[in-house]
Formats: structure tokens, C-alpha cells, sequence
């Protein structure tokens, strides 16, 4: 892998390297508010698709998008034996892919419940399976720079920081100005990124191939059967899902349990964002002073002491709202940090950096689309069935929204802090040992 910026990873990593290699991550995350926040509440409130039929679809659409992300890290780690133009081609492919889908869904050539719904299923499964293709390529390349822990959380900060900006711009776009005006910033979001990771420090050189061919269909399955990593992905995946559902619920509680305007829904998601970046630096002092695993279950606790008290709003307290999507915001940067990070330890310590990274990366994004699936797939039929619809001004309607809102992600983020705990005192038989 030659003609691209050398960088090694025991020195710092500049500020125009890790520019470079982490500005793809905004429009990667732009993409992906629109696509689990703000898509849900579009097809069943703006054009009128019933709530239940909704949130199944995205459940089905979401499942097998996840059931593919394994299949896709094994073409990632292929791609990089390949040579680093491959991976930059096909992330330029995959770009102009997700690019198109995009703009089919939030414009779609069609009327009626039926034909809505095929739409909808079909331009998720495009996009989607172009998004994870690029967003695996883009990890891959971030862990095999290496270094140690506070390396590896600047390399994911960056990436990490660039999409929370990402998110502000969709945020903001998408619900104060609407989907052309998204869908305009987000092309030239994602061309700007492609062509700056031409730029960025390449990975070293990958092992040869012929240990691949030797492998066959075990390489993919490996992960799974490390202890080590199944616990990351149990803490993982608990606390996915309890971020995941306010992402999903969001709107529809500011809007009608609130009583929000579209622009003050734009502002609490710009607070919450951009809170959670300006406290990325404080997360990453943490991580050097305390490490990434006592950071994350910091981060766990610190959300629920924030965000637990959401449930008690009631409409027009969109003051103590603001003041939560800010505390809350700032517990969202130790998830951005420390999670990446240590997956990237654990895969360096098993030997798999630069070999088959996009295996444990497959089953890390299957993990992250699992949570988003469940979220939007259970929580909004169970809404439904609770008596919940959008527009609803019934009061126990509304108070059951909140409770599902706020008080089931602060349950489950209890979970993950405790499984995390629990991780942190087991005896570490594996090669990883204490990651923090």
C-alpha cells in the first residue's frame, strides 16, 4: 500500500491525518439520522403509512440489513489484501450508491399504502447495504493505524467528532428546512469525505493471502467464538438499545408530548449533539487518566442520572428538555469514544489487525443495526397497541410515551453498566486481558 501519507502508530496523530481520514464519518452518520430518526415519523406522519406497518418494515429491512454486515466485513477484509485503491473505489461506488438511495426514499415516485410500503423496503435494503459497506471500509481503515489506548480513542474521536457534526447538519436540515436541502449538503458532505481519505495515512501493508484461502468460512465465525468479544458485544448491544429507542421516539415525544415546534426540535437535537462533542476532549482525558472501560460506565451513569427525569416533563417544560439534551448529550461522548476503542484493542490483541478485521467489525455493526431494528420494530407497534398514535393529545396515551421514552433506555442502560461492571472483574482468560 504505497503513495498515500506515512504515519506510524507510535507517534501522535496530527490534526490534518486525522482530519483526513475521520471527515467520511459526517456524512456516514449525516445518512443515518435521516434513515433512523427522522424517516420513521416521515412515512407515518407526512405520508401516512400506519404507525405498525412502519415500525414491522423497519424491523424486517433492519434484520437483514444486519444478517449482510458479517458478509460485508469478510468483502471489506478482502478489499484491503486487494490493495488500499480497491477499498477506495468501492467506497467510491458505495458513496454514489447511498447517495441515490437517499434521495429515493425522502423523494419516492410513488402514492398509495401498498406501493408506499414497497418503496420504502426496497430503497432501505439499497441503502442501507451501500451504507454499511462504506462504514465498515471506513472503520477497518481506523484500526488498522494501531496505537495504544489513547491513540486508538484520538483515531475514533476524530471520526467519531466529525459525524456528531454530521448529525447536527441533518438535524437541522432535515427537520428546519426538509429533505432537499438534507439531501444537497449531504452529496457534497459525502463527496468531500471520499476524496480527503485519498488523503489520509494508509494502513500498513496486509498479511499475504494465502492465510485467507487457508481459513475459509471459519474467519467469519472466529469472533463469536471469543469469550472476550462476545461480553464487548453483550455490553454493546444492551447499551445500543437503550440509546436507540429516544432516538427513534424522539420526535414523536417532543412533538406531542412537549408540544415542540419543528425548530425547537432542531434545537434540543443540536444541543444533545453538540454537547456530545465538545465533550469528546474531556472523555478522552478521562480515558488516559482512568481508562476506556471505567470511562464507558461512567458515560452509562451519568445518561441515566440525566435522562431518567425526561418521563416527568409535561408539555411546554421545554426549558428542563433542553437542559436534559444537553447532560444527556455529554454522557453520549464517552459512547463515542470508548466502545470503538476497545473493540479495536481486542482485535489487535487477538491477532486480527490487518487480517481480518472486517470480520469482528461485521458482527459489531450487525450488533449496532440489531439495536436499531428492536428499537424502531418493537417500540413503536407496542406504542400502537398501547393506545399511542401520532397527533395523540390522550393523556394516558402520552404518559405511556413517556415512560417507553425515558424510562425503559434508563433500565437498560443499568443492564449494560452492569454487565460492564461485570466484564471489567471477571478473570480474563483471553489474550486481551484488562483492555482499561
Amino acid at each position: 500500500m504505497t503513495g498515500g501519507p506515512s504515519w506510524r502508530a507510535s507517534q501522535a496523530l496530527p490534526w490534518r491525518a486525522g482530519l483526513s481520514y475521520g471527515l467520511l464519518g459526517l456524512p456516514l452518520a449525516f445518512a443515518a439520522l435521516p434513515l433512523y430518526v427522522v424517516l420513521p415519523h416521515y412515512y407515518a406522519d407526512d405520508l401516512g403509512l400506519p404507525l405498525s406497518t412502519v415500525g414491522a418494515l423497519l424491523l424486517l429491512v433492519r434484520l437483514m440489513d444486519a444478517g449482510a454486515d458479517p458478509l460485508l466485513g469478510r468483502l471489506s477484509d478482502l478489499l484491503y489484501r486487494r490493495s488500499i485503491h480497491a477499498v477506495l473505489w468501492t467506497a467510491g461506488a458505495s458513496a454514489l450508491l447511498l447517495g441515490g438511495g437517499m434521495a429515493g426514499l425522502f423523494l419516492p415516485l410513488v402514492r398509495g399504502t401498498t406501493a408506499l410500503a414497497a418503496w420504502m423496503v426496497a430503497g432501505l435494503l439499497f441503502t442501507c447495504l451501500a451504507h454499511s459497506l462504506l462504514l465498515i471500509a471506513h472503520q477497518a481503515w481506523g484500526v488498522q493505524l494501531g496505537g495504544d489506548r489513547v491513540q486508538r480513542s484520538r483515531i475514533v474521536a476524530w471520526r467519531e467528532g466529525l459525524g456528531l457534526i454530521g448529525v447536527v447538519a441533518a438535524s437541522a436540515l432535515s427537520v428546519a428546512w426538509g429533505a432537499g436541502p438534507m439531501l444537497g449538503v449531504f452529496a457534497l458532505a459525502l463527496l468531500a469525505g471520499w476524496l480527503t481519505l485519498w488523503q489520509a495515512p494508509r494502513p500498513p501493508l496486509a498479511i499475504e493471502p494465502h492465510e485467507e484461502h487457508t481459513a475459509g468460512k471459519s474467519r467469519l465465525w472466529q469472533p463469536l467464538t471469543q469469550a472476550s468479544f462476545r461480553r464487548l458485544l453483550a455490553v454493546f448491544l444492551c447499551n445500543g438499545i437503550a440509546s436507540a429507542i429516544p432516538a427513534a421516539l424522539m420526535l414523536f415525544f417532543a412533538q406531542d408530548r412537549l408540544l415542540a415546534s419543528p425548530s425547537q426540535i432542531a434545537l434540543f437535537l443540536t444541543l444533545y449533539f453538540v454537547s456530545g462533542a465538545l465533550s469528546m476532549p474531556a472523555w478522552l482525558q478521562f480515558v488516559r487518566r482512568f481508562g476506556l472501560e471505567r470511562a464507558w460506565l461512567a458515560g452509562m451513569l451519568l445518561a441515566v442520572a440525566c435522562f431518567g427525569w425526561a418521563a416527568a416533563l409535561q408539555g411546554g417544560q421545554l426549558a428542563a428538555f433542553a437542559v436534559i439534551c444537553v447532560l444527556s448529550g455529554a454522557a453520549l461522548g464517552a459512547d463515542l469514544v470508548a466502545p470503538g476503542a476497545l473493540l479495536a484493542l481486542l482485535i489487535e490483541r487477538h491477532g486480527a489487525q490487518g487480517a481480518h478485521d472486517g470480520a469482528y467489525l461485521g458482527w459489531w455493526n450487525l450488533a449496532t443495526k440489531l439495536n436499531l431494528a428492536l428499537a424502531a420494530g418493537v417500540t413503536l407497534p407496542l406504542l400502537q397497541w398501547l393506545g399511542y398514535v401520532p397527533g395523540s393529545q390522550d393523556p394516558l396515551a402520552l404518559q405511556r410515551l413517556a415512560w417507553i421514552y425515558a424510562l425503559l433506555p434508563c433500565a437498560l442502560k443499568l443492564a449494560a453498566a452492569w454487565l460492564l461492571h461485570s466484564r471489567m472483574i471477571a478473570p480474563q482468560n483471553s489474550p486481551t486481558g484488562a483492555m482499561s
